[in-house]
């Protein structure tokens, strides 16, 4: 902020003539250094001492100067602080009023519970999409570390339904109980499950058995960062080109290479045709991977192969191929 700025400028000047003011009586009256800098600061301080010793007529006028100069600067200091103060706090409100007013418009959202390694992750993917969310994080200190990063927070406690409420729960799209603690995910899921049912809800899991009660309690899928993370340095010393392409299909390392979801509807205008006849590969250089069905998944599905209505098209392809893909797939025969 500008007045903090201020702030920079005028405590430099005061540091300035406080050294000027030292040298001045040291070298104008011979004073001990330390005796001039006690001088300056009664002088700056208005607190109205006696001087240190009689002053010469030298050394009056250039009283003078420390004193119009430095009280002028305190006067100005104390009023850039107010300002700075008052700024921060109208900021401050008027942020939290903005938030509040953009969380009530958010649909079809993402809920984020936990501002962890976790949930900075989830919510620096959904940024990079973009996709819309919220976080919800029940220590302020922690929200407030990361207020640079622009993320709509709720501040309380993801297992209570007014705070899962004031996230717009019933509109949302997911939720990922992404807390440290297994107990508090399981209660954030038995909650959320109650006021959505509609809503797919993802649980990270730290203990073994933990994964059966946050199923049971409502969750589509749990996910376990660290047997996730012993895959994957197992995959890495087993399949280390495997897991080289997947990271470049699904984090952008190298190439500019994406894997996404093309939902085909009933009135897309890929629906009826097959692989071959819809010329995604040969017009948009997009590969189909497989195509998910209620009945399962087809992997490399052969060209003659129908697209039906409701299908999920597993595309491997450039980021702008897959935008554009999805925008053909959204419009009607």
């Amino acid at each position: 902020m500008k007045a903090f700025r201020n702030l920079r400028t005028i405590g430099a000047l005061l540091l300035l003539i406080m050294a000027v003011g030292t040298a001045g009586y040291h070298f104008i009256e011979g004073w001990p250094w330390f005796d001039g800098f006690y001088m300056v600061i009664t002088t700056l301080t208005t607190i109205g001492y006696q001087e240190v010793h009689p002053l010469s007529h030298a050394g009056r006028i250039f009283n003078v100067f420390v004193i119009l100069g430095g009280v002028s600067l305190l006067l100005l200091g104390v009023g850039a602080l107010s300002q700075a103060l008052l700024e921060f706090e109208l900021q401050s409100f008027f942020g939290r009023r903005r938030m509040e007013r953009e969380i009530g418009r958010l649909d079809g959202h993402y809920i984020i519970c936990g501002m962890g390694r976790v949930g900075r992750s989830v919510a620096r993917e959904l940024t990079r999409k973009p996709a819309a969310f919220v976080m919800i994080e029940s220590a302020e200190c922690k929200s407030q570390r990361y207020s640079g990063e622009n993320w709509l927070v709720v501040t309380g406690d993801a297992t209570q339904e007014s705070v899962l409420r004031q996230a717009q729960i019933e509109r949302a799209r997911g939720l990922i109980a992404a807390t440290t603690t297994d107990a508090t995910n399981l209660y954030i899921v038995l909650t959320a499950r109650g006021l959505n049912p509609r809503l797919k809800i993802i649980a990270r899991a730290s203990e073994d058995g933990a994964e059966k009660h946050l199923l049971t309690a409502g969750a589509d899928s749990v996910v376990s960062p660290y047997s996730f993370a012993g895959q994957r340095i197992a995959q890495s010393l087993l399949r280390p080109h495997v897991v080289s392409f997947l990271d470049t299909a699904t984090t952008h390392l190298g190439m500019d290479l994406e894997i996404g979801e093309i939902q085909v509807t009933g009135k897309s205008v890929f629906a009826g045709k097959t692989i071959e006849s819809s010329r995604i590969r040969q017009d948009r250089g997009v590969i189909i991977l497989a195509i998910k069905r209620q009945q399962g998944m087809r992997f490399n599905p052969a060209p003659d192969e129908p697209i039906q209505p409701d299908d999920c098209l597993i595309a491997m392809g450039e980021p702008s191929q897959l935008r554009r893909l999805e925008q053909t797939a959204a419009s009607q025969s």
